[in-house]
């Protein structure tokens, strides 16, 4: 009775308060909990859904930002609980970036998480007695390592997984939990994550540089005036990775990470640029869209690949190309085949339950049968309808050269090397070396010249003479007479311009190092380039042993490439 006395002492306006807090968190959870069931392929049915939840989120947010006094006294309001809020706003945003592709919603992101660790919203959950508590706040700094590495916020990182080590110590010592393992291998594959780039650019008192590799303003080579090239726009991506024992985290390998941010341009303020996704009042998009959207799939079965590559597909707009990256294990043909059709060269591995022998090649219980769980040119002859660009990074990736243009629309396989020179130290787990050189040329021109580290002054001095050889590669590809047109369909993208001229950067510096040797240890393309024009220019060339002398080292190159053919 004493109770029902004290509650009936609680002014009308402030129960009212303390029931509207709890139909706002009561509907946000529910809401949040929603975005779960949605398809993540497709892009039209989940809009309006985000747009409800963020309405409630930031409802809730103002709501406890206004009436704090009322629903600490009467509600018993804890700090975790708004660090609860604030990290699901985050996780909204993160998310609503994984949607969209705007590297703008990380920023939001990391504005919400930050604001967690600046006010010490989680600082209390140690004193009670709740393991799940705990868990709620290593998840917390989990996503924002993510968002960090995202961000290339590498120096935040790092005092992230400090903190994060000392919680999960704290958390093991406490409580005897069964997911001690599991947490402290998340710590083991963020420090290999943050540890995968094999050269380190340093300033002057050695601190590390952090160089982001997102498209500037200044990065893709411009056009020349009256160059007539394709009007396409790439629109779409899929990222695959499947490759065995490749650093990752969060579903996120090394390769993924560096294709993502090959395909994404320097994120903006949002707040400058447009309004939240949840004020749905007055939105105003920007004017063109600025990145092209992705799906992230890591090891993906071949059902799950088919579905997301059909619901891209589908939902293609016109004059717009999809790009395939696959980053994935080889499978190679059982045995000769009588005829020699797109399932007949082996492909890629798509995900299955069964462990892999051997790390590489497939073994197969029956060898008169093809192998199910991969992915073979034929399987993408149907998407070859629309526009398409494919990047084959595999031991395989030259099944791929077998494919046939059937509707004459623009096709363009790039290919890696299938095998690298045995003197180059092995770096597969810590990404593939022909990835790196699409998405950081420098660096992985540096990693092959035996440096690994750099001066933060020479380091610009060299980004400035690869921007010229990028415009001279841009120059030789859409002046070239007997290039295959497809090439020139796909240039007038940025994107796919700067891909197509560090794919041609990444085979001329292949074919004149004195290492690579082998025909097995050159990327290659379908179409083919045309050699003497492109990959073998001795023009290219030139700037290329150029680039070494600056570097100072020319001597792991060849002088005359030309002669040696």
């Amino acid at each position: 009775m004493s109770s029902g006395g004290a509650e009936d002492d609680i002014p009308q306006g402030e129960r009212k308060t303390v029931t509207d807090f709890c139909y706002l968190l009561d509907k946000s959870k529910q809401l949040f909990n929603g975005l779960r069931d949605l398809p993540q392929y497709g892009q039209k049915q989940w809009q309006s859904y985000f747009g409800r939840t963020f309405d409630v989120y930031t409802k809730l947010w103002k709501f406890q930002q206004q009436h704090r006094q009322v629903l600490d006294n009467r509600y018993g309001l804890k700090r975790w609980q708004i660090g609860e809020i604030a990290s699901k706003i985050g996780q909204l945003y993160y998310h609503y970036y994984l949607r969209t592709s705007e590297t703008s919603y990380l920023n939001e992101a990391f504005s919400f998480y930050s604001a967690i660790r600046q006010r010490s919203y989680y600082s209390q959950v140690n004193k009670e007695d709740r393991p799940e508590l705990v868990v709620k706040k290593l998840r917390y700094y989990a996503r924002f390592i993510v968002v960090c590495l995202l961000l290339n916020k590498m120096d935040v990182v790092k005092d992230l997984v400090k903190e994060l080590s000392d919680e999960i110590e704290d958390y093991t010592h406490r409580f005897n939990t069964e997911d001690q393992v599991e947490w402290n291998l998340v710590l083991q594959e963020v420090a290999a994550f943050v540890e995968a780039d094999p050269v380190m650019v340093l300033n002057d008192d050695n601190t590390i540089v952090i160089t982001s590799n997102r498209l500037a303003e200044t990065g893709a080579p411009l056009l020349e005036q009256g160059m007539i090239v394709g009007q396409l726009t790439l629109a779409d991506a899929l990222i695959i990775g499947n490759c065995n024992n490749q650093v990752k985290f969060s579903e996120l390998t090394v390769d993924m990470f560096r294709m993502l941010q090959a395909l994404e341009r320097e994120p903006m303020n949002l707040a400058s640029q447009m309004n939240k996704p949840g004020m749905q009042e007055s939105t105003e998009k920007p004017a063109r869209r600025e990145n092209p959207h992705k799906y992230l799939l890591y090891k993906p079965t071949f059902s799950q690949l088919y579905t997301f590559l059909a619901a891209a597909f589908k939902e293609l707009p016109a004059n717009s190309v999809l790009l395939i990256y696959l980053s994935a294990t080889g499978v190679f043909p059982s045995g000769r085949s009588d005829s020699e059709g797109p399932y007949d060269f082996g492909g890629v591995l798509t995900n299955s339950n069964r462990d892999i022998i051997n790390g590489d090649a497939i073994h197969k219980r029956n060898q008169s049968y093809k192998e199910m769980h991969c992915l073979h040119p034929g399987d993408l002859y149907p998407f070859t309808r629309k526009p398409l660009f494919i990047i084959v990074d595999s031991s395989n990736s030259v099944a791929y050269k077998n494919f046939t243009n059937l509707f004459g629309q623009p096709l363009v396989c790039l290919l890696s090397p299938t095998a690298y020179p045995k003197a180059l130290q092995d770096q597969s787990q810590r990404g593939s070396l022909f990835t790196l050189f699409l998405n950081n040329p420098l660096m992985a021109f540096l990693f092959v010249s035996g440096l690994s580290s750099m001066r933060r002054g020479l380091w610009e001095k060299c980004q400035d003479y690869l921007r010229k050889i990028n415009r001279d590669i841009a120059q030789l590809l859409t002046h070239s007479r007997s290039i295959d047109q497809a090439f020139l369909q796909f240039f007038g993208d940025e994107f796919l311009r700067l891909l197509l001229t560090r794919f041609v950067f990444c085979s001329a510096t292949m074919r004149m190092h004195k290492i690579f040797r082998e025909t097995r240890n050159y990327p290659e393309s379908y179409p083919q380039l045309p050699r003497d024009e492109t990959v073998e220019n001795p023009h290219l060339q030139k700037h290329i042993l150029e680039l070494a002398s600056i570097l100072d080292v020319r001597n792991v190159f060849l002088e005359n490439t030309i002669d040696d053919y």
